[in-house]
């Protein structure tokens, strides 16, 4: 028999990835998410019969933050989140045999607007806001469950940047039609992570078995947006870039149906406890990570 990993929410961009690599280890993959094809969350026998016996769950699931924060979107990005790991939490007590990981996404987003220091999992203070309280739920929902047979972690994730997809597309693509430049102030903090390496991080997680609760996943070299576009640009051999100020972005959110949250709340978040237990990033500067992703991209 194959060994078993349960990915949840796992049609999505790091799941497609994930799916892509454990395959590659060996693994059976078993992806729940509301397509057909695949295992449904209303489902329940399903699910519990899915997570006897696996190795790990891992749970991505959640609706795009990419839209207008209305009353409808709202409630969807927060019930998304919450609901899904709730039915996962119930599965594993209905479980005989239950995985002994269960790893929950959660985001970096969480810690507070920072352009004065960074965030850590021990003194990173908490943010305000619609996004803040939504990760602060997702959380309390994931470490509400007692569960003696499995650790339980939460990944506070970084923007992940990776190959044909993510939120590598809207930037390449301002780059190509020379909008490269600044967004805002330019000075906001964008942490970024790898997708081989929250891969890696995962696996760290799995052989560390002494290692629970909240991880932040982030690069341990955080730069600016303006560092980050001026390397984008570098890399893609592009010399000039317009710049976008705060009131452009306004607009063209409201037009694109999307928040300049995304783009405008800075970011400094740094991997402490991981890089604490001896973690080592493959990518560990915007250069690295770039080129790799520039290089191996279809889409490029």
């Amino acid at each position: 028999m194959k060994k078993k990993i349960v990915i949840a929410g796992g049609s999505g961009f790091v799941g497609q990835h994930f799916e892509e690599m454990f395959t590659n280890l060996g693994y059976e993959i078993i992806i729940i998410s509301r397509r057909s094809d695949q295992l449904l969350w209303t489902d329940n026998v399903g699910i519990v019969e899915a997570l006897e016996g696996a190795e790990m769950l891992i749970n991505l699931a959640g609706k795009s933050v990419n839209c207008r924060y209305n009353e409808k979107n709202k409630k969807e990005i927060l019930v998304s989140r919450t609901e899904t790991t709730e039915i996962l939490g119930n599965a594993l007590l209905a479980c005989k045999n239950p995985p002994s990981l269960w790893i929950n996404s959660s985001t970096a987003t969480i810690y507070r607007h920072a352009e004065d220091r960074p965030m850590t999992e021990a003194s990173g203070e908490i943010g305000t806001g619609f996004s803040v309280e939504v990760a602060q739920a997702w959380e309390k929902s994931l470490f509400a469950f007692q569960l003696p047979q499995t650790r339980k972690v939460a990944l506070r994730i970084a923007i992940v940047l990776g190959e044909d997809g993510g939120v590598m597309d809207p930037y390449l693509n301002l780059v190509r039609y020379g909008l490269g430049g600044v967004q805002g102030s330019g000075n906001q903090m964008f942490s970024w992570i790898h997708m081989e390496d929250l891969f890696r991080i995962v696996l760290f997680l799995q052989k560390n078995n002494d290692l629970d609760g909240i991880f932040n996943c982030s690069a341990p070299q955080p730069i600016t947006n303006r560092v980050f576009m001026t390397q984008l640009r570098k890399t893609m051999d592009r010399k000039f870039g317009l710049p976008s100020p705060k009131w452009m972005l306004e607009m063209g959110a409201t037009f694109m149906k999307t928040e300049t949250e995304l783009i405008l709340k800075s970011r400094w978040v740094v991997p402490d406890r991981l890089e604490k237990e001896g973690f080592h990033f493959t990518f560990d500067t915007i250069e690295k990570a770039l080129h790799q992703i520039l290089k191996s991209s279809s889409k490029i």
